[in-house]
């Protein structure tokens, strides 16, 4: 692979030899959705491109078919919840504009079984590149930050991604300060990618630009899957979106935020893409041997309690403004 340049973007140059490249939502909801503009970008490249997403809907309750241990196949016409069935919808706008008419589901559990949903789907697709894509930024905390954000199904999927033996793995991060309702501690997110960066594992960060073909489509894409998801809009979807519409401050798009006592801070930094190496990120993880054989993400869940109750935890910082 040659050297990247200052006319690249590192992120998506370490994917420029793959050809067939797994693009996942690392913590279910809409997180996918957030890797779209990697996955439209390759495709132009002429890339083939898988998507996937940890889900949060209850897969077996639809007509989606199970096509491998834990993986569910949703399309366009597959029946369930109507209400809260983002990987259906997201599969009905990719086959209105010819992208394909698919999208994996992988069943929430524990790292066990994510970790062998993930291996079915490298093996059945012949990937020779992963993107695990998280919509915030809580998928690069170690365990030891003063908040950790929601980490269950993010470090499951972390987990289960670094057991593949693919050539290119990487993580993107998407929405810097949207999890700040989840207790994170930003300053400890910028402190793990300094740390990152010194290992040679931090790829960089790119803009989400209107006027670029694959951010504009992004942007219809999510607005079509937020319309028909009523009252279960994603929030973290609606951020960054604003973000990358010019938006900034207390703005409210979406239904979900116009009733709520907390102030909304839309801002530039949301619509930027971090990229680091995944295998460094994975093991950067301090409770990672706590949960590896996790059976439930009620295992998960417990360990990390169990682990923190142990630990002297980092003081929780502001960021300097």
């Amino acid at each position: 692979m040659s050297a990247p340049t200052l006319f690249d973007t590192p992120v998506l140059h370490r994917l420029r030899d793959c050809e067939r490249v797994l693009i996942a939502g690392a913590g279910g909801g809409f997180d996918v959705l957030s890797g779209l503009p990697i996955a439209l970008s390759l495709i132009e490249r002429g890339c083939t491109v898988f998507l996937a997403n940890l889900t949060f809907t209850a897969a077996k309750r639809t007509s989606a078919v199970e096509v491998g241990p834990g993986v569910f196949e949703a399309r366009p016409d597959s029946d369930g919840p109507q209400s809260y069935f983002p990987e259906k919808h997201l599969a009905a706008w990719l086959a209105e504009r010819g992208y394909g008419d698919r999208v994996y589901m992988i069943k929430k559990g524990g790292t066990k079984a994510v970790r062998a949903a993930y291996r079915w789907l490298a093996d059945e697709l012949g990937v020779d590149g992963v993107v695990l894509v998280d919509g915030g930024t809580d998928l690069l905390m170690t365990g030891d930050e003063a908040g950790l954000g929601t980490p269950v199904e993010d470090i499951t999927s972390l987990l289960a991604v670094q057991a593949l033996d693919v050539p290119v793995k990487t993580v993107a991060c998407v929405g810097f300060g949207v999890d700040a309702h989840h207790g994170l501690c930003h300053a400890h997110f910028l402190e793990n990618v300094a740390a990152l960066a010194r290992m040679g594992a931090y790829h960089g960060v790119f803009a989400l630009t209107p006027g670029i073909r694959a951010v504009d489509e992004w942007l219809e894409a999510v607005t079509y899957v937020q319309g028909n998801t009523p009252d279960r809009e994603s929030i973290v979807c609606a951020s960054i979106t604003d973000a990358a519409r010019g938006e900034f401050g207390d703005h409210r798009s979406v239904p979900r935020t116009r009733s709520g006592d907390y102030e909304l801070f839309i801002n530039p930094l949301m619509s930027m893409v971090w990229g680091f190496d995944l295998d460094a990120v994975a093991g950067r993880v301090l409770y990672r041997n706590e949960i590896e054989d996790a059976a439930t993400p009620y295992e998960v869940a417990a360990a990390i309690e169990a682990f923190r109750d142990q630990i002297p935890l980092r003081a929780r910082r502001a960021i300097p403004g």
